[in-house]
């Protein structure tokens, strides 16, 4: 799995009703999901992010409640990957389950800047960035959720293997 695109930095201790607001969770379409994605922090934001785009969070992302819209909302925005500090626990189960790959970086995130162009080999773990020549290493993603991620999320992967 390969990824190519622009990165959209946001803070530390974001949490799930920053990146999609109760007041929007009346659907499950995740159009209208990405149409409000960080709409918490930045109402428009969304309109900055081109499919293929790349969020870049600090610490703790995905903080507070048990909320699957938000994953769908950052798919929706057309993010198909994080990269992070670290996450919060059961945000970063979600993510998985929903389809979004998720990869945690530690300090190393410090290395991306806002708007850096960025390139992503999920299989060995490497995060280029294009614009100032950093190389960031994190564990490869192991086959079991790279096929998970392959199928759209879990509920897919589950409904192919049973069929």
């Amino acid at each position: 799995m390969n990824y190519k695109g622009k990165a959209h930095k946001v803070g530390e201790h974001i949490d799930t009703d920053a990146i999609i607001p109760a007041r929007f969770l009346v659907t499950s379409d995740s159009r209208k999901l990405g149409e409000n994605c960080m709409s918490g922090l930045e109402p428009d934001w969304a309109k900055r992010v081109s499919p293929g785009d790349i969020m870049v969070a600090g610490r703790n992302f995905g903080c507070g409640s048990s909320r699957e819209h938000a994953p769908i909302a950052i798919l929706g925005a057309g993010m198909p990957v994080v990269i992070g500090h670290s996450f919060a626990r059961i945000f970063y189960r979600n993510s998985f389950n929903m389809g979004l790959l998720l990869m945690e970086v530690g300090d190393e995130v410090d290395k991306i800047n806002d708007g850096d162009e960025l390139e992503i080999d999920a299989a060995t773990g490497v995060i280029r960035d294009l614009t100032n020549g950093a190389e960031i290493t994190c564990p490869p993603l192991p086959a079991s959720m790279s096929r998970i991620l392959d199928k759209g999320g879990l509920v897919n992967y589950v409904k192919e293997r049973i069929a």
